[in-house]
């Protein structure tokens, strides 16, 4: 069976090289009872190489093209459910056994999405293991006052903690991508932020959404609270009014986030 093209459209890019599959099995930490989510399963390497090692794993697939190629190859497995939708918008409650990790080589164009709001969506994750493009990965985790720090990386500091870093080549994919790549895993804490999610997804969100603007000013456009609201909330901080979202660290944003309640 012919594979279909890899689509730009879709920001697909397969992987070709099995020794990769091995990196991504350790930094996931596989073990037989998981159940594992897999966000564009492609031509189905890595599908495979996970059934052959958790309990479950559900594939979710957007293009209907690869359909007779994965049932093809994987349809005869039990412990393989497919799903043909868009992950973005992906309902967790159909999911059956609940997902217990996220691996996946994440579709470049929408990576950012499906990682911010699987931390909420799928709250039986606890184990991220994700192939995006080398600068994504460096936001994940990136540090306060510098160019690559932004929402997502607040909230990824906030309900998750680092456990691994790998550099990817561009050889592994069909065809080569036109960027660098890195495997990325984290792991959810244990403990929650003390500001309900969504309030807190939010005021980070808005605060970063006209970031060379002064906090306030931002919070202001975003439709979260009046400049001298947020500039009151700021002092109680300690922070002076004409801050920046950059200069904030993940834990002051939970603080501004109550400030703001």
């Amino acid at each position: 069976m012919t594979l279909p093209t890899p689509s730009k459209k879709l920001g697909q890019h397969f992987l070709v090289d099995d020794n990769i599959l091995g990196v991504i099995g350790r930094l996931a930490e596989l073990e037989p009872t998981d159940v594992v989510l897999e966000i564009g399963p492609g031509p189905g390497a890595l599908t495979s190489y996970l059934a052959d090692r958790v309990a479950d794993v559900h594939a979710v697939e957007l293009d209907r093209r690869l359909e007779p190629h994965l049932r093809a190859r994987l349809g005869d497995r039990p412990n393989v459910h497919f799903r043909f939708e868009d992950a973005v918008s992906l309902d967790a409650d159909p999911l059956e056994p609940a997902p217990t990790k996220l691996v996946s080589n994440l579709p470049y164009n929408v990576a950012t999405p499906i990682v911010v709001e699987s931390l909420e969506r799928f709250p039986t994750i606890a184990l991220w293991t994700v192939m995006v493009q080398r600068e994504v990965a460096d936001r994940f985790f990136a540090a306060p006052k510098t160019k690559a720090y932004g929402a997502v990386s607040v909230l990824l500091q906030l309900a998750t903690d680092r456990t691994g870093f790998h550099a990817v080549s561009r050889t592994v994919f069909r065809p080569p991508p036109n960027v660098d790549s890195a495997l990325v895993s984290f792991r959810r804490r244990a403990e929650r932020p003390r500001v309900p999610w969504p309030k807190l997804k939010r005021v980070v969100e808005g605060a970063f959404a006209h970031r060379r603007k002064r906090l306030p000013n931002s919070l202001e456009l975003a439709g979260i609270a009046g400049r001298d609201d947020a500039a009151a909330a700021l002092a109680q901080l300690g922070r002076a009014p004409n801050a920046r979202a950059e200069e904030l660290d993940p834990e002051e944003f939970v603080r501004l986030a109550a400030a703001l309640a």
